[in-house]
């Protein structure tokens, strides 16, 4: 953000900023964006803001345990094992003689994620175990020394991406390291682990970002930070300084030490309105962990990964979607499979995702949209991706007003409806005449050119293609003190300190039946809430997750019967044994028939 001065002699120093592309002038503070213009910060987004799909790489030496320690599995994330295990630094160290990717190939790696059409990577130099992925002279606990492989596996990485025009970029774990020293924020079980965290700093962590940031040529454009605890402001200064190094890079909101970065981060799960006025990105696994796990199967779908790039892509974010490599240098064939067919999705369908900006409208029946507006604003398109493809050959966009220029398929060649497709403008908004079969039967794109930016007006929750209702916190009626509380990774309804305190939502039900409930919520401790529909009510446990910004999903005793028409759900604690809670969804599941 530009900085509120009011010397003339700083003020003419913003002003040839302004006019000199890409300069930025930050003298005095380490923030190498301190007094970065709007323009300047547009111009460096750009390519993040046009990509919308990249590839997340969890990989180290924790690859070789893959989630099993004495012979038992460890619950929890791959990459943790050695936090979740009580592993000591000596013998967990020991990994590294049996981690020898030898069957690693970066060229492979790249164009997979190419094909994909995913436009960067952001792979893990250095997670929460210390171990560098890079030959780094700070100690020999990296892979040129430490492992049999004795190779940088980053360099050829870097080499592949310049290849094929995909952007690089790294992942580093700035204050919690295992094995160096660093915050003992997720505790210490190994006298070797004292330290001092801002000696860890000096000689450690900004060593190996100097490192990072001026070997690997025009990369890394990306610079991910993660897990800021117990970083002051001091040992923050001496990290974002280093960013200079490498002018034009893009960091995100982990930083620590009060520093925003450029992107939101939202860990497993997409917010219902994005993060409007900043740019985004939304990490997430394929399975359930990030770093390889010899029995973690649990593989999301390839229509849960692609419905959830279009919901992202509409909310105006990135997807940064992860691939946990084994200790041989392999990404697991599930992955591979996954991301092929996303691939043969994006082929068609990719121009619905690449620069696209976020939907004008707040909810819609049958899917997602995406949008871009011509330069000079007298001409939008709207792609509407159709996850529920209407039976009656009628495509209803609710709310939109404006005059429609055009209407086609994306998909080329589909019994020549691709070139155009018949339009009806009235009250309710515009009704598109579309084929009977969809062109895909996940996603298909019907893509409507209208005159002028969108004008919509609001419009009622609606299931989803599923029968599913899903219901945000951004969407609350919210009664007593209860607020949405959004931005720096919130989402949520919170301020929820009195049991009489309400919050309520009204949708319209065109598939009536029986319903399970669900709803997300943290609270530090345990209690109970109830979920009402008319005099249906049903109860469920409030979770315990100890902290008000980890959510998870508890299900309601019982079911819900609805019939069609206009429904309100009322969700209300139950004042016997109330503790405060954060409430971020509800969901209604609709039971099998």
């Amino acid at each position: 953000m530009i900085n509120l001065l009011k010397t003339k002699f700083v003020l003419c120093c913003l002003l040839l900023a302004a006019l000199v592309p890409g300069r930025v002038s930050a003298a005095g503070s380490p923030d190498p964006y301190a007094n970065e213009t709007v323009a300047q910060r547009d111009a460096r987004m750009e390519w993040f803001r046009a990509a919308r799909f990249g590839m997340f790489i969890h990989w180290g030496v924790y690859s070789v345990p893959a989630g099993t320690y004495n012979g038992k599995q460890v619950p929890g994330i791959g990459e943790w094992i050695m936090c979740h295990g009580k592993i000591p630094m000596a013998e967990y160290q020991t990994y590294a003689k049996e981690y020898n990717p030898t069957k690693y190939n970066a060229d492979e790696w790249v164009r997979l994620a190419k094909a994909a059409g995913m436009k960067y990577i952001v792979i893990t130099a250095k997670h929460h175990d210390g171990f560098a992925n890079f030959d780094s002279k700070v100690n020999d606990w990296n892979i040129v020394r430490g492992t049999p492989y004795g190779k940088d596996v980053l360099k050829p990485l870097a080499a592949a991406c310049r290849k094929y025009g995909v952007k690089l970029g790294f992942y580093y774990s700035q204050a919690q390291d295992w094995n160096n020293g660093g915050s003992e924020c997720s505790g210490s079980w190994d006298p070797a682990q004292k330290h001092d965290m801002s000696d860890y700093i000096d000689r450690v962590a900004v060593p190996q970002m100097k490192e990072l940031l001026s070997n690997y040529g025009e990369f890394p454009v990306v610079l991910w930070w993660d897990t800021p605890c117990d970083m002051n402001k001091e040992n923050a200064d001496k990290l974002i300084e280093t960013l200079k190094l490498k002018p034009g890079i893009i960091h995100n909101n982990r930083l620590g030490g009060g520093y925003q970065g450029d992107t939101e981060t939202p860990e497993q799960f997409i917010p219902a309105t994005g993060f409007p006025g900043r740019d985004w990105e939304t990490c997430m696994t394929m399975n359930d962990t990030w770093g390889f796990k010899s029995y973690d199967n649990n593989w999301k779908s390839t229509e849960m990964i692609l419905r959830n790039l279009v919901d992202i892509a509409s909310k105006g974010g990135n997807y940064l979607l992860n691939v946990g490599p084994t200790r041989e240098g392999l990404i697991p064939d599930p992955s591979i499979e996954r991301l092929q067919a996303v691939g043969a999705w994006m082929k068609v369908n990719g121009t619905a995702i690449y620069g696209t900006s976020a939907s004008p409208f707040k909810r819609l029946p049958w899917g997602r949209c995406t949008k871009k507006v011509s330069d000079d604003g007298k001409e939008t398109t709207l792609y509407l991706h159709v996850f529920n493809w209407p039976t009656d050959g009628k495509l209803v966009v609710p709310g939109l007003h404006n005059q429609v220029v055009k209407a086609y398929l994306l998909k080329s060649n589909w019994l020549g409806w691709h070139k155009k497709l018949k339009t009806a403008n009235d009250a309710n908004g515009v009704t598109i005449s579309v084929p009977e079969i969809a062109p895909d039967k996940i996603s298909s794109t019907v893509v409507l050119k209208i005159e002028g930016t969108p004008e919509v007006t609001a419009t009622t929750i609606f299931q989803e293609s599923d029968g599913a209702v899903k219901l945000m916190a951004s969407e609350a009626d919210l009664h007593g003190g209860l607020q949405y509380e959004s931005g720096n990774g919130k989402d949520n309804v919170g301020f929820w300190t009195n049991p009489a305190d309400t919050a309520n939502w009204t949708f319209k039900v065109d598939r009536p039946g029986k319903f399970k409930a669900s709803a997300e919520i943290a609270a530090e401790a345990s209690g109970k809430f109830e979920v009402s529909i008319g005099d249906q009510k049903l109860s469920g446990p409030v979770p315990a997750t100890k902290d008000y910004t980890k959510f998870k999903r508890t299900n309601l005793t019982g079911t819900f019967d609805l019939a069609a028409g206009s429904v309100t759900l009322t969700v209300k604690p139950i004042a016997e044994g109330w503790q405060p809670m954060n409430l971020r969804s509800v969901a209604l599941t609709p039971t099998a028939k």
